[in-house]
């Protein structure tokens, strides 16, 4: 099968990542990360979220963060996560011109992690769009656990494929499918794609793939073989779903640099900056959380 020219990544360890350091990681030491992600040639940047500080702690500069963002070209864009319609108030107030949104296509995991149900949850994610949009921002929505949860298992190809469907008919810029569990394997990764890809149409698909079972990287190319060329990733492997037990590290940012330089496919994105980065990030992030192969290998 043929292979992408150009791969676009989408840095996410600076919220995903580090949404489960128990450590405050200071404002400076993002906003330092951010400005050496950006240097590095990543255009896209998830920089926080906005949730309640009470959940998730590391989170409760949000504000803070996005107020020091560093000036970049247009074609650098910054966004945040947001649960519900308080995030989007203010992601916008903060000044963001894109929001990610994303819900469970598990329903005690969507309980657990929202604490509603998958139909309600569906209308409060277009509620969400809706009241994004009015404010003038993007909306990158996604699909949680779509290959698999630790509390409901597999979850049947039709509710993926339904819900797919009708994130797609929200109008939204992307959308995000999520392995929030590492449970995925190649073979699925192709087969569920082979569904969903066609009612996606114009709308790019971006796979967001955990480490947990170490299929990460090969999950990468099988999506590739699908045509997928959009991919979050998380520097030296930080990551890792706080409501979700056991689920570990993003694919690492370095990793998958890596691997798009050896076959050849172009990211845009320095590879020795990006590991630098983690470095530096060393001083506020314990060793233990990053758990990229790449990363592990140079340290």
């Amino acid at each position: 099968m043929s292979l992408p020219e150009t791969v676009i990544l989408t840095e996410v360890g600076l919220r995903d990542g580090l949404q489960s350091v128990a450590e405050l990681v200071p404002s400076e030491a993002k906003l330092d990360a951010i400005q050496k992600l950006v240097d590095a040639g990543l255009k896209q940047v998830q920089v926080t979220s906005f949730v309640h500080p009470k959940w998730v702690p590391q989170m409760a500069d949000a504000e803070e963060v996005c107020a020091g963002l560093p000036e970049t070209t247009e074609d650098v864009v910054f966004s945040g996560l947001v649960l519900n319609a308080k995030g989007v108030e203010r992601a916008s107030a903060a000044g963001l011109k894109r929001v990610d949104a994303s819900i469970s296509t598990s329903d005690t995991h969507s309980r657990k992690n929202a604490n509603m149900g998958l139909d309600e949850a569906l209308k409060h994610l277009k509620k969400m769009v809706a009241l994004a949009n009015d404010a003038g921002m993007e909306v990158r929505a996604g699909l949680q656990s779509v290959w698999g949860c630790v509390y409901d298992g597999y979850p049947p190809d039709e509710r993926i494929v339904d819900m797919v469907s009708k994130v797609i008919d929200m109008g939204v810029i992307a959308l995000s499918l999520a392995d929030s569990t590492g449970m995925a394997n190649p073979n699925s990764i192709k087969q569920l794609l082979e569904k969903t890809l066609p009612l996606c149409q114009d709308t790019p698909v971006v796979l967001h793939l955990h480490d947990t079972r170490g299929l990460g990287i090969a999950n990468v190319v099988a999506a590739m073989e699908m045509g997928v060329n959009q991919f979050d990733t998380a520097l030296g492997g930080l990551g890792g779903c706080p409501f979700i037990k056991g689920a570990t590290g993003n694919i690492a940012t370095e990793d998958t640099i890596n691997l798009m330089n050896e076959m050849g496919i172009d990211t845009g994105v320095d590879l020795s900056k990006v590991a630098q980065t983690s470095k530096a990030l060393q001083e506020s992030v314990p060793e233990s959380c990053f758990t990229g192969k790449l990363y592990k290998m140079e340290n």
